[in-house]
């Protein structure tokens, strides 16, 4: 296997924390102390910055150089309803897949979701959802919808906006409508309602922060 290149290493580097959120948007990505901290030249990383810029994921502005890239006000609602069609598509498709096993996962880890409630982390609660909701996908059989559905939380990461912050009650209503959605998967429902019935549950929590931001106006970046 080829090693890794400098400039690969650097853009893995920059994209991992942006997309962890340590570099939020607005984060000015000075160049000579990456360069130093991965004991290069600044070549491989302006390199990767720019990689980076194709992405959208970093700007480059006048008089201020390079940073990550703000947040745009549909950006989120557009994130959203994407994921909501393709997370519903792969759950409906996953579920003739999905094991006991696997259900009994996915409830075990959605009474954690319950018992949060009573002290809580909106950061925590939104890792806890998609670990609920991997058990139910992960399944599914079409890889090419699977990527998109990855591609979407991987999104929804790098905008670093917990829906819960903005919604906390809406975090109640989640966990109750989690356990509809693994009744129905149990019971052996159609493909096009668990499908239906997950999209539901995503454009709910849209619903519910776009109902709270009013006029379609969403949360700003975290600081």
């Amino acid at each position: 296997m080829a090693a890794e290149s400098k400039s690969e290493r650097a853009y893995r580097l920059i994209r991992e924390r942006i997309d962890s959120g340590q570099y939020v948007p607005g984060y000015r990505l000075v160049l000579a102390p990456i360069a130093v901290e991965l004991d290069m030249s600044v070549v491989p990383v302006r390199e990767a910055i720019r990689r980076l810029e194709a992405e959208q994921l970093v700007t480059f502005e006048r008089n201020v150089g390079a940073q990550v890239a703000l947040i745009k006000e549909t950006e989120y609602l557009h994130t959203m309803q994407t994921l909501a069609l393709v997370e519903g598509s792969a759950t409906g498709l996953a579920a003739p897949f999905i094991t006991p096993d696997q259900i009994a996962r996915a409830r075990a880890v959605n009474q954690t979701m319950r018992e949060s409630l009573t002290a809580f982390d909106p950061q925590r609660f939104t890792e806890l959802n998609l670990e609920f909701h991997s058990v139910l996908f992960e399944t599914c059989p079409n890889p090419h919808i699977l990527d998109l559905v990855h591609r979407g939380w991987n999104r929804m990461k790098v905008l670093r906006n917990s829906s819960f912050s903005f919604v906390p009650g809406r975090a109640s209503e989640s966990v109750e409508e989690h356990e509809r959605l693994l009744k129905l998967i149990e019971s052996g429902a159609s493909a096009l309602d668990i499908e239906l019935a997950a999209r539901a549950h995503r454009t709910a929590t849209l619903d519910a922060v776009l109902s709270h931001t009013g006029e379609h106006r969403l949360p700003p970046p975290a600081p």
